[in-house]
């Protein structure tokens, strides 16, 4: 008996619109049982719907226009802020959201604040209570799972402030030889730009990860900025203030 899945064997109708970028799973499901996806221009209402990866899915109107106004915000996070849920005494990303924090970076970008905006909005990955710089908030699951997912391979750029002695054996291990968890870790890119600071570039996000690393190796860090996400950078968008991704941006 062969198991191997072909391109001619059924799939899950939701997980097929997660593959192709259309919605996350969770979202097919609820386009489905609204009765708002259809196969081949047939709609689709049962949950489970198996199908072929050559049929086409199409979303209705309503369906469509929903995915086209989710929003994904930019945030320059300062120290003392938490990424996600509030703990005692911190503020969360979220609640610098606000209309008087919107860096409008040209006079072509129309495109302003609205509460709508922060139903649903969550960080697609973390930045810890201790560190600064490029947060980013989103409505969109696919944009999530692209960022977050187990099979992202997008890069996430720091500049990293150490204290201790800075060595080549020290740097080769940060790149290819550090255990986290009794897992090994993604290989990084790291260039020391001088005596005192780093720059770390990763394609995974664990918990207090870069801290965690450069211990292993006898530094301690004293400060920690995300310059960049994929293709996004922080620029010069102030600490404390966000944007929205433009459409002409792509992580």
């Amino acid at each position: 008996m062969n198991n191997n899945i072909t391109d001619d064997e059924p799939i899950r109708l939701s997980k097929l619109m997660s593959q192709q970028g259309i919605c996350s799973r969770r979202e097919a499901d609820r386009y489905i049982e609204q009765g708002l996806v259809m196969v081949d221009g047939e709609t689709i209402d049962k949950l489970g719907t198996k199908i072929h990866p050559s049929q086409r899915i199409s979303l209705a109107k309503s369906a469509s226009e929903h995915q086209q106004s989710r929003v994904t915000i930019l945030l320059n996070k300062p120290v003392g802020i938490v990424s996600g849920q509030a703990e005692t005494g911190y503020k969360p990303a979220i609640r610098l959201i606000l209309p008087q924090n919107q860096y409008v970076s040209s006079p072509w970008e129309k495109k302003k604040f609205s509460t709508q905006i922060l139903h649903g909005l969550a960080p697609a990955g973390r930045l810890d209570i201790d560190s600064r710089g490029l947060l980013v908030l989103t409505q969109d699951g696919i944009v999530a799972k692209q960022l977050v997912g187990a099979d992202s391979i997008i890069e996430k750029e720091y500049l990293v402030w150490v204290k201790g002695e800075i060595t080549d054996k020290g740097l080769n291990k940060l790149r290819y030889g550090i255990q986290l968890d009794g897992k090994k870790l993604k290989q990084a890119k790291v260039y020391q730009l001088n005596p005192t600071r780093l720059k770390i570039i990763l394609k995974e996000g664990k918990k207090r990860q870069i801290r965690r690393m450069c211990e292993e190796i006898g530094l301690k860090v004293t400060g920690l900025t995300r310059t960049r996400v994929g293709n996004i950078k922080l620029g010069d968008m102030p600490t404390g203030h966000w944007r929205y991704l433009r459409d002409s941006e792509k992580f």
